[in-house]
């Protein structure tokens, strides 16, 4: 197996077309060819972390957060994350990053707190935009279901709980090939029209070179007529946060000492509180902010998530809890999902579980 093997398999839990345009994720250093020893799952790629990739005899760091975000113009080991990466090459191993790309994916981080605090009814809290494309191409008519199972069976389709989902109608096409031309249907110089099938079909975004790819594979045409466009519909599958609700609903504070429990935090941040039951509750990890008013219209009672600066505090206007965990504490749990994904998609391979913590906060 090689590194490119398991790249696949997180691509195909958190595609890096839904990632955030400013994140840095995917390979960031090694060899995607590279045979693999070892992989090692962490929140954080820090030098203590590549040692445990060393004693353990793993070449591959599966790593939540990116250790190279900003552009390195030098690597001189003057920084840690510089030091890192020098590290991590004179020990031949290579590191990749999910971050935003696991942020957005229905079962990724999000999905991981609403599990860890018991929630229901889950579903995503501010949908992607964009996401959604949609193939509009024109084929001989008995051709159609050949070409419709082939673009099926790659993706193509999926519709919320549906699938094999398309929109067809028949018509008349024109053609007239030149004399470099080597048609499938008629002869070249001579006007042609062929009973054509014209099928619609969508597809998530991060699906279009197999799209195309499969269409151009399974089309009789030489040239072959097709669009692609973008579509305004939200994605209910991708996207930031969550929300969801509480079995049984809980007062406030009993609701902070639910998320201290079960979100293993000494410490939660919190607004006023509301004097009213706890049911629905929006969850965001990492540095949430951005998501508050999405929070407040979602008709969230509490909004968990971390990174709150002081006014911050100040927009929940009495309408929602809104509680800061820290940010370790809103992720940690990250790593385990990872190993766990992995470990079902690569049975006859070890996927460890780093155990170094990686909080640079320290509580008194």
């Amino acid at each position: 197996m090689i590194v490119q093997d398991v790249i696949n398999h997180l691509e195909e839990l958190a595609p890096l077309a839904y990632a955030e345009d400013f994140d840095n994720v995917g390979l960031l250093v090694g060899n995607k060819n590279e045979k693999i020893t070892g992989i090692l799952v962490t929140l954080d790629t820090l030098e203590t972390v590549v040692e445990e990739a060393i004693n353990e005899k793993c070449n591959l760091i599966v790593s939540f957060h990116p250790i190279i975000f900003k552009g390195l113009k030098k690597i001189t080991g003057k920084t840690y994350v510089e030091r890192v990466v020098l590290k991590a090459i004179k020990h031949d191993i290579a590191i990749y990053s999910m971050h935003t790309a696991l942020d957005n994916a229905m079962q990724g981080v999000n999905n991981m707190i609403c599990d860890q605090l018991n929630l229901t009814n889950k579903r995503i809290l501010i949908p992607q935009s964009e996401t959604i494309k949609k193939l509009t191409t024109y084929v001989p008519k008995d051709e159609a279901n050949a070409l419709r199972t082939a673009l099926f069976n790659v993706g193509a389709g999926d519709i919320g709980n549906y699938s094999d989902c398309s929109f067809n109608v028949e018509g008349y096409g024109t053609f007239n090939g030149n004399d470099s031309s080597n048609p499938t249907k008629g002869k070249k110089g001579i006007p042609h029209e062929e009973i054509e099938t014209k099928v619609s079909i969508t597809f998530a975004k991060h699906l279009e070179s197999k799209i195309i790819k499969t269409l151009f594979e399974s089309h009789s045409y030489e040239e072959v007529a097709y669009e692609i466009t973008t579509l305004e519909n939200k994605n209910q599958n991708i996207g930031m946060g969550m929300i969801g609700e509480l079995e049984v609903p809980l007062q406030d504070i009993d609701f902070l000492n639910h998320l201290k429990v079960k979100m293993g935090t000494p410490v939660v941040r919190h607004s006023s509180f509301l004097n009213k039951p706890i049911k629905k509750v929006a969850v965001l990890g990492g540095s949430g902010s951005f998501a508050i008013g999405a929070a407040k219209a979602s008709g969230a009672d509490a909004f968990v998530t971390a990174d709150l600066k002081y006014h911050d505090f100040f927009s929940a206007e009495n309408h929602i809890l809104l509680a800061d965990i820290g940010h370790y504490e809103s992720e940690q749990f990250t790593k385990n999902l990872i190993v766990v994904y992995l470990t079902k998609k690569i049975t006859n391979f070890a996927i460890i579980l780093s155990k170094t913590n990686t909080n640079p906060v320290k509580y008194f």
